[in-house]
């Protein structure tokens, strides 16, 4: 079924997902700082860049017409002995505190290594007006929780079109953020655990919650929402009993379900910093290395804590979205439960799925296979290597797109039992209305939604910024925030937001059956339709053993260096014995 959706002239009803509300109860609320737990700012917002938080007054700047404040502490710097523990409150300050820039984590880019280990910051958005209590989306940035920065979500357009307070964070990253070695355990669980990033995330709530009613937001309307690695931590904080009962609403943005298991990643943190081990002399070779690393020791201990973040990073290296190269979201028994989604005791919210048709792209056009073709210029000019991009993008985005909803619905629909809404954004693919060159390389790329509803350039759209200037882009991106907009401030995305809207229907759909809005745009105008089509990964799988688009002995190479070993690829590497340790629960 496809409509043509005019300028929102008129409704158009689609049909689309939803499981029925559950009044099941939530798990018991945990808290990553006890210290600080139930302290909350006295003070109300008023219009002004500066306000009034519990640890000091902040100052943030005015842009767009919105108001900001980038970089507020949530915790103290994890350095030194703090490095590897629960998050510590930050100190309080005299006078007013300027909040002008965040400070981005140690991370490991294509030029070396930046940041800082005080990372425990946030950022918030608000419009320049007077209005309180408006509705709070807290967002997690992408990266494979190695990589990345909040202010990705550039919101100060977005808080106005939604009138919403808007948080973004940032917290520890790579080996900083998720390590399980025996060494570091001090016997509280949550450390324990060596889910940091987690631990940060949930104490970077709690200050939202004792904080946000200083900005105008409020408390008790909070939607959870993340992108990319980003959307998998949201995924795996509804099943997280640290979280519960901290957030209202939750939205994953291309995220699926990863949990890791927690005795094969310590396998691979040991053979990361074996060699390190050696370079410093602590064993002779890598195997004694590997022995020692496993054992609980303070010499390990203090050997850990005493490399540089930089070299920490470094040891690790880019995981590419692949479990092996970093594994993280430890199946730890404590912030995450053993049997991971498979758990009946989920922290019930409505929930949006949101996600892209062409999800892999940007990973094929950066895989190494394609550098050479993509540094000599060929890429789009060699036939047989087009049709090899042409391949590994359509099968690895639609593996990538069915770990992001279906899949998802099928693992918890039958224990969730709260409103889940799925939704695929599909336009950017046709070269009439965006160029060759964005629609081969790009398309409906991972992360299109940055641009569409932030209206600040970003990803394709800081490269091809003609195609988001047409009608079409236009009217995809306002009908985008009317859906969140409304589902901020109410649960539903077809709660009245002033606008007509093509209804986003909620007739029942099981876990055996898939229902997904889909937004594409033409040149003038929005195109809404439904996808209904159910699939899975055997399904997929086959597709691709039949498909001659390639010879048989291009597949076979894709398959084993392009397609293999990401999060989202078990099935495939199983059926083609692609090597390597598969560590997710």
């Amino acid at each position: 079924m496809k409509n043509t959706y005019f300028g929102f002239g008129r409704k158009v009803a689609v049909a689309i997902f939803m499981v029925v509300v559950s009044a099941a109860g939530l798990w018991a609320r945990g808290t990553a700082d006890p210290s600080s737990a139930g302290r909350k700012s006295e003070a109300a917002y008023s219009r002004g860049i500066t306000q009034t938080t519990q640890y000091g007054k902040v100052a943030g700047y005015k842009k767009d017409g919105a108001l900001v404040w980038e970089g507020i502490p949530y915790g103290k710097t994890p350095d030194a002995q703090l490095r590897w523990r629960i998050p510590a409150a930050p100190s309080a300050w005299d006078g007013v505190r300027e909040t002008v820039k965040e400070t981005v984590a140690v991370q490991l880019t294509g030029t070396g290594v930046i940041g800082s280990d005080d990372s425990l910051n946030l950022t918030i958005y608000r419009p320049d007006t007077d209005e309180i209590d408006m509705p709070v989306l807290y967002y997690i940035h992408g990266g494979n929780n190695q990589t990345g920065i909040s202010t990705e979500f550039e919101a100060t357009i977005f808080a106005q079109k939604t009138n919403t307070v808007v948080v973004t964070v940032n917290h520890r990253l790579d080996v900083l953020g998720f390590i399980n070695l025996p060494a570091l355990k001090t016997g509280n669980p949550l450390e324990d655990s060596g889910n940091f990033a987690l631990l940060d995330l949930n104490a970077a709530l709690d200050y939202v919650i004792a904080n946000i009613a200083s900005f105008g937001g409020d408390p008790k309307n909070i939607t959870v929402s993340g992108f990319s690695a980003g959307g998998r931590d949201v995924l795996a904080m509804l099943i997280s009993p640290i979280f519960a009962g901290k957030f209202q609403k939750a939205i994953s943005f291309s995220g699926g379900l990863t949990a890791a298991d927690p005795a094969l990643s310590e396998t691979v943190f040991v053979q990361k910093f074996a060699r390190l081990a050696v370079e410093d002399g602590k064993k002779e070779t890598a195997a004694q290395a590997e022995t020692w690393l496993r054992q609980n020791s303070s010499d390990v201990r203090d050997w850990l804590y005493s490399l540089p973040s930089e070299r920490l990073v470094s040891a690790v290296g880019n995981g590419n979205i692949r479990m092996t190269g970093f594994p993280h979201i430890f199946a730890d028994g404590a912030v995450i439960p053993k049997e991971t989604f498979a758990t009946k005791q989920f922290n019930r919210v409505p929930l949006i799925l949101l996600d892209s048709a062409s999800e892999f792209s940007i990973f094929t056009v950066n895989d190494p296979y394609f550098a050479a073709a993509k540094s000599d210029g060929s890429l789009l000019k060699n036939e047989a290597v087009k049709s090899e991009l042409r391949f590994a993008i359509k099968y690895g985005s639609l593996l990538y797109e069915y770990a992001n909803a279906e899949d998802v619905i099928k693992r918890i629909a039958p224990n969730y039992q709260a409103p889940i809404y799925a939704v695929k954004i599909a336009w950017g693919a046709d070269s009439a209305i965006t160029g060759e060159d964005m629609a081969e390389l790009w398309g409906a790329h991972h992360g299109i939604f940055l641009p569409l509803i932030t209206e600040k350039p970003r990803l394709s759209s800081a490269l091809f910024p003609a195609p988001f200037e047409k009608n079409g882009a236009k009217e995809l991106a306002a009908l985008l925030q009317n859906y969140l907009k409304n589902f901020l401030h109410s649960g539903n995305p077809n709660a009245s937001s002033g606008a007509p809207l093509p209804l986003w229907d909620t007739s029942g759909v099981s876990n055996t059956s898939f229902a997904q809005l889909v937004l594409d745009a033409d040149a003038e105008k929005v195109i809404v339709s439904t996808n209904r089509t159910v699939t899975s990964f055997p399904e997929i799988i086959a597709r691709l053993k039949a498909d001659t688009m390639i010879p048989a002995a291009s597949k076979q190479k894709l398959i084993s260096t392009v397609l293999n070993g990401r999060w989202f690829s078990r099935d495939l590497d199983l059926e083609f014995a692609t090597p390597g340790v598969w560590l997710q629960k």
